[in-house]
């Protein structure tokens, strides 16, 4: 994946890929690798996942806030977890809302 995504020429910062950082999620090193490449803490971060296993309990453990993405199997399967979906800064049905939530979300903070 890491060289489809190379040939993509996406305009990021960073772009973190667990098989060449050579950790898997949920671990924690995964979760602290992005902090660290981010430059921020934790609580400052919103990471955005497809699942709650891999992404949402393991980033709200880590401090981190969590946006959970609903798609695929997993998301229809896991969307009924709604103890881990209450810690979400945001449940979402696809990533076009996803600015102006961020946005408004910053404005109150």
């Amino acid at each position: 994946a890491a060289a489809e995504v190379a040939e993509l020429g996406l305009d990021a910062d960073v772009i973190g890929i667990s098989d060449v950082w050579g950790v898997q999620k949920p671990a924690q090193e995964f979760f602290a690798r992005c902090a660290d490449l981010a430059g921020l803490p934790p609580g400052e971060i919103l990471y955005v996942g497809d699942r709650v296993d891999n992404d949402v309990r393991p980033s709200l453990a880590f401090g981190m806030q969590s946006a959970f993405l609903k798609r695929g199997p997993w998301g229809f399967i896991q969307s009924e977890d709604r103890a881990a979906l209450e810690g979400c800064t945001f449940v979402l049905d696809d990533l076009a809302a996803l600015p102006d939530l961020v946005a408004a979300h910053n404005d109150r903070s």
